[in-house]
C-alpha cells in the first residue's frame, strides 16, 4: 500500500492526473503562483474491529502533501467542509497509533521532511464527501494574508531562527519540569509513609526498606540479571565439584611424565659420556 501510494503521488506530480480511487484537489500557496499543486484525496477505509485513531467514513486520506504544508494549513483548508477533529501528518501510510503530544518546543521528535501523507479526521462523515467535492471549485488558496504559509527562502530563514535556543526560556522550562518532578516524588513518598504499616483490604501489610542503603526497586530486567548471576554461580560451583577428581588425575599423569622424561634424560647423558671416552685402540 505504501509503494502504490508513492507511485500515485509521483504520477500526480508529473502529469497532474488523479489515479483510480483518488480525487485531485488543486491548491495554491499564493495568489501569484502560476501552476497549482495537486493533493490526492480519498476516503480512508480500515477493517472493522481494527483499533485505530483514524476511523472509517470520517477520515480523509491525503497524498502528495508538500513539506511546507503544515497540519494547521490542512485543517484551515478543510474546515469549510465541516468540523475538523484532528490532522495527523506521517512520513508514509501506515496504521495510525495515538502519539503522545509533546508539551515542550525544545525537546521535540524528528520532523517529517519531503512529501508526506496526512489523515484528516472530521467529526461527521459528511465532511469527507464535501472535501472530495472541492475538486469542482478550482484551485484552492492555502496561504492567505491572515494565515500565510512560508515557502522557499523565507521558510529557511524562519526555520533557522526557530533553531536558535533562548537560554533563559529553556532554563525556565527545565526548572518548571524539575519542580513538577520533585513535587510528584514528594507526594509519592508521603503516600508511602501514610500506607506504611497499614493493612490493605486483604490484610496484607506493605513492608518497605529504609536506611542508609535503601533497597532498589525490583524491575523485570533487574530480576533477570539476578537470576542470571545465580545461575552462573551455581554452574561454576557444579563444574568445580565435578572436575575435582579429574584435577588430581591430571597432576598424577603430569608427575609420571616428568619421571619418565627424567629417566630418559639420564640414559641419554650416560650414552653421551660413553661416546666421549678416549679409546686409543
Amino acid at each position: 500500500a505504501s509503494r502504490r501510494a508513492k507511485m500515485a503521488a509521483a504520477k500526480a506530480r508529473v502529469v497532474g492526473a488523479a489515479p483510480p480511487g483518488y480525487t485531485a484537489l488543486e491548491v495554491k500557496f499564493g495568489e501569484k503562483q502560476r501552476s497549482p499543486h495537486c493533493l490526492l484525496v480519498k476516503e480512508h477505509q480500515v477493517r472493522e474491529g481494527t483499533g485505530t485513531t483514524h476511523p472509517s467514513r470520517r477520515t480523509l486520506f491525503v497524498l502528495n502533501v508538500p513539506p511546507y504544508c503544515s497540519p494547521e494549513s490542512l485543517s484551515r483548508l478543510f474546515s469549510r467542509c465541516g468540523h475538523v477533529q484532528s490532522v495527523d501528518v506521517c512520513e508514509k501510510p501506515g496504521p495510525g497509533e495515538k502519539k503522545e503530544r509533546l508539551k515542550s518546543k525544545f525537546f521535540t521528535g524528528k520532523a517529517v521532511t519531503g512529501f508526506h501523507v496526512a489523515y484528516v479526521v472530521f467529526r461527521k462523515p459528511s465532511g469527507v464527501q464535501a472535501a472530495k467535492a472541492l475538486a469542482q471549485e478550482g484551485p484552492l488558496l492555502i496561504s492567505t494574508e491572515a494565515h500565510p504559509v512560508k515557502t522557499g527562502i523565507s521558510k529557511w530563514i524562519a526555520s533557522y531562527a526557530a533553531s536558535v535556543v533562548d537560554q533563559e526560556e529553556l532554563k525556565a522550562e527545565v526548572d518548571a519540569y524539575m519542580q513538577d518532578y520533585d513535587k510528584k516524588i514528594a507526594e509519592e513518598e508521603a503516600k508511602a509513609a501514610r500506607e506504611e504499616g497499614v493493612p490493605d483490604e486483604e490484610g496484607w501489610v506493605k513492608v518497605t526498606r529504609k536506611g542508609r542503603k535503601p533497597g532498589l526497586p525490583r524491575t523485570e530486567a533487574a530480576n533477570l540479571r539476578v537470576l542470571e548471576k545465580e545461575k552462573q554461580k551455581r554452574a561454576r560451583k557444579e563444574l568445580l565439584n565435578f572436575y575435582a577428581w579429574q584435577h588430581r588425575e591430571t597432576k598424577r599423569e603430569h608427575i609420571a611424565q616428568l619421571r619418565k622424561k627424567f629417566e630418559e634424560d639420564k640414559q641419554r647423558i650416560a650414552l653421551m659420556r660413553a661416546q666421549r671416552k678416549f679409546r686409543p685402540y
